[in-house]
């Protein structure tokens, strides 16, 4: 009879330990899955957020392209009028001050 005890209770043990290590590897599982989810999720956030910084850099190029053209523009006339301290774009020459 005790042997009969101590083979039900081993058999009991091994079942609890299997059970525990089959929870254990679908715990596992379920981590690497989420952790996988998490880098896409992580990875697609980083696109989104470069493709914000591109698109805010562009405006800033087309901004900043815009103001320099009304610039040279603007200094392309003073020039051709003679205004002292003027640059002539063309010929990157300042208009002389007057004395």
């Amino acid at each position: 009879m005790r042997t009969l005890i101590i083979a039900a209770a081993s058999v009991l043990a091994l079942g609890a330990a299997a059970c525990t290590q089959a929870e254990q590897n679908k715990a596992e599982a379920n981590a690497e899955a989420a952790g996988d989810k998490a880098a896409d999720v992580a990875a697609q956030t980083g696109e989104v957020v470069e493709s914000g910084a591109m698109k805010a850099a562009q405006a800033v190029e087309e901004g900043a392209g815009k103001v320099a053209d009304k610039l040279e523009s603007n200094q392309a006339e003073a020039a051709a009028e003679g205004r002292p301290g003027a640059v002539n774009p063309a010929t990157d020459t300042r208009v002389p001050a007057k004395n």
